[in-house]
């Protein structure tokens, strides 16, 4: 352990960021689970933008690499568009 008062701080802090990061990747994860689940295109068409809006805020803050979300839209969007 740190003996630093600012080092101490920063251990805190990134054990915070974390744990905010691991909340927003398994949310995301769930949402895109949920979005490949959806049988009827209408409906996943509708979900579509809030999902890849997710994935887009990883992106964002670094959680996820900018080509790894590319991607992750880019299948999710084939899926949609070949159920309608």
């Amino acid at each position: 352990m740190a003996n630093h008062k600012a080092t101490k701080k920063d251990v805190r802090q990134a054990a915070q960021r974390r744990d905010r990061n691991r909340y927003y990747g398994k949310t995301t994860r769930n949402a895109i689970r949920d979005l490949k689940a959806i049988t009827d295109g209408k409906g996943a068409k509708e979900e579509l933008p809030s999902v890849a809006g997710m994935i887009d805020k990883l992106a964002k803050r670094g959680v996820i690499h900018k080509n790894k979300a590319a991607n992750l839209k880019s299948k999710l969007a084939r899926k949609v568009n070949s159920l309608a």
